[in-house]
């Protein structure tokens, strides 16, 4: 499999997705804003992206089955024979959509026996697209010009490190482990955003003591990880993986480039 090759045609496809976005976007009377069962928002941005990207990715080779959060769920014994399959969130940061403050992503990663191979993170308000694949390093691009990116590197002993954690809704477990370091500066960021201030080396670590799915994190997990850095589960330490029985991730946390 030609993983970089294939990461051009997901980059291309994410982009789609995120111009379609940004059409409703701008259109506030239009967003068709409903409650799902979890009572978490759905636009009619999460759906016009979701059926962009699975349509895209149905036409590119090898043909994988599709997880996304906007699909009908797979019961696990279907699921638990994906040697490869594609995660995906068409719209990660619908509540940050509808703050209209930009802060919202589009995600797809490909899953290759449990771990991510391949990710794009597109950001829609920029026009920034992140990618990564096994082996090919993390990369950033607007579309025109594309350069490397690397997670900076720290001492978890060191002061004055950069934290992402929400600073008006920090729960305890969170301020406890945020406690740990010395003399921190909290940074807050919405979607998978916080995952590339790690990629950029714009932050040190992020503790996601709080529930996750998988599709929120898969994509920026191998860009995160081809550029130096890591997301581990908060109690093994051994990194998330992905299609698991339950979608639903453990607590972890993300490190820029540690020792």
């Amino acid at each position: 499999m030609d993983l970089r090759a294939l990461s051009g045609k997901v980059v291309h496809l994410a982009r789609e997705a995120g111009e379609a976005i940004m059409d409703i976007y701008q259109r506030e009377g239009d967003w068709e804003v409903e409650q799902k069962a979890d009572h978490s928002p759905l636009t009619l941005a999460d759906r016009r992206s979701n059926e962009l990207i699975c349509k895209g990715l149905e036409q590119l080779p090898g043909h994988y089955p599709i997880i996304s959060e906007e699909n009908k769920t797979i019961p696990y014994e279907e699921r638990k024979s994906f040697e490869y399959c594609w995660m995906v969130d068409p719209l990660d940061g619908t509540k940050e959509f509808i703050k209209r403050n930009g802060e919202f992503t589009v995600n797809i990663a490909l899953i290759h026996e449990n771990r991510p191979i391949l990710g794009v993170v597109h950001v829609p308000v920029t026009g920034a697209t992140f990618w990564a694949a096994k082996g090919e390093g993390a990369h950033w691009t607007n579309g025109s010009h594309e350069e490397p990116i690397h997670a900076a590197s720290f001492l978890p002993s060191a002061p004055h490190l950069k934290i992402i954690a929400s600073r008006s809704h920090l729960n305890p477990e969170t301020e406890a482990y945020v406690a740990l370091y010395k003399e921190p500066t909290l940074v807050s960021r919405g979607s998978s955003l916080k995952f590339m201030l790690l990629a950029e080396g714009e932050a040190h670590v992020y503790p996601r003591l709080a529930p996750t799915m998988e599709w929120d994190t898969a994509a920026a997990q191998i860009i995160l990880e081809e550029a130096g850095g890591s997301v581990l589960e908060a109690d093994s330490q051994l990194p998330l993986t992905y299609n698991k029985p339950n979608l639903l991730n453990p607590f972890f946390i993300a490190y820029g480039k540690r020792p």
